[in-house]
């Protein structure tokens, strides 16, 4: 028996525990659950307000003889992004290898007609 004699016992529930413990302390009023209704729609609306501004964006396209790519990175998604005679050197980098990173930045090099 561990603990000796007081911890050993089942709890017992003292007369009118229940009630004063889920007793709410505070009800709050009319008005105080008006503001928060308030406050609530207020809310709502604003994140509604962003979402239909935001709805619909999308990224420019590509201007002629620019690559971009999202590959497998070390840590992640990596963005590979040229223009011009840069993305005429990653694009002859990218084809001295195989494997789906080369694959992907060669795709992009097709797709925006970059002659490498």
């Amino acid at each position: 028996m561990r603990g000796g004699w007081p911890y050993n016992l089942p709890p017992m529930p003292l007369e009118g525990h229940y009630a004063r413990q889920t007793t709410p302390l505070y009800k709050l009023s009319p008005r105080e659950i008006r503001a928060a209704f308030g406050v609530l729609t207020v809310t709502a609306v604003a994140i509604l307000a962003v979402i239909l501004a935001t709805a619909g964006d999308s990224p420019p396209a590509l201007a002629k003889g620019c690559i971009k790519a999202n590959v497998a990175g070390i840590v992640g998604a990596e963005t590979i992004s040229a223009c011009g005679r840069e993305a005429v050197a990653v694009c002859r980098h990218a084809a001295q290898y195989s494997g789906d990173r080369a694959e992907t930045v060669l795709a992009s090099c097709k797709e925006q007609d970059v002659a490498f």
